[in-house]
């Protein structure tokens, strides 16, 4: 199974993929509208040139961004290493490619977040023939890799993923806030411990102090959300990109393998 380690990105052994394959659209998050497939004119040498002030240009976006691991392995493996500025012929396949192959490591974090947990010890069989198939689905050569179907992968796992989330948060009598608009309401201190919120829009909302643990946060908008003090170190299926977008300090607790975000305040 592909290590949680190589699911966080490794922008050194990218060719700054994030820069160009991605569309932006001038927003909070991003000072530019750039189309897809277009460099970023801050892009130098597949290295941001205002990396260190990203935010403070206008570029909050690029901060939370998170390709887990997908970059590097379409760099160094899938496309064999050839640099998409140098050999011309991968530009366009390989930058097509980033969104495939982030859209099945995704998943491979979700379905490993899953298998770890000892409540899915009764999934196991299940859960590691559906990673089986998405690493398959991952490992495809690159003339193969934009046939892949990524919605039918989804299709698999989704009823996987819902049922180890309700095992892990059985015996919690939490409200179901899935898919719920709580954009920019106060929760403060609020415990919403074993509470689904899959897929809710928290932007903007405070969470300071709140207790998520084994709270559903798969496809939760944390973006701009206050989570000074929070409790997320056991929550389940945070992101790199849920915590990137958002507001913490050294108070906020999360789980050891993602990221402490560099803008987080002490």
């Amino acid at each position: 199974m592909t290590t949680r380690t190589a699911l966080h990105a490794d922008c050194d052994r990218c060719f700054a993929l994030c820069c160009v394959s991605p569309a932006f659209a001038r927003s909070s998050e991003f000072a530019i509208d750039k189309p897809a497939g277009v460099p970023c004119p801050n892009l130098a040498d597949h290295r941001c040139s205002i990396h260190d002030r990203l935010r403070a240009e206008g570029f909050s976006g690029c901060t939370a961004y998170d390709c887990f691991g997908a970059g590097q392995r379409l760099a160094q493996v899938t496309f064999g290493g050839r640099d998409w500025r140098t050999h011309h012929e991968v530009a366009a396949p390989i930058m097509a490619a980033l969104p495939v192959l982030r859209a099945l490591h995704e998943l491979l974090w979700y379905l490993g977040d899953a298998l770890a947990w000892p409540s899915s010890e009764p999934m196991t069989a299940a859960l590691g023939s559906v990673i089986g198939q998405v690493e398959e689905a991952a490992a495809a050569p690159a003339g193969a890799i934009l046939d892949v179907d990524v919605d039918g992968v989804r299709t698999l796992a989704a009823p996987l993923l819902r049922e180890a989330s309700r095992l892990a948060r059985a015996g919690y009598a939490a409200e179901d806030l899935a898919d719920h608009d709580l954009t920019g309401h106060d929760l403060r201190g609020t415990d919403l411990r074993g509470a689904c919120l899959r897929g809710a829009l928290l932007l903007g909302a405070d969470l300071g102090d709140a207790d998520l643990e084994r709270a559903d946060l798969l496809g939760a908008d944390l973006r701009g959300a206050d989570l000074r003090g929070a409790r997320l170190a056991g929550a389940l299926y945070l992101t790199q990109t849920q915590v990137g977008g958002a507001d913490g300090d050294r108070r906020t607790s999360i789980p050891d393998d993602v990221d402490r975000p560099a803008h987080w305040g002490a």
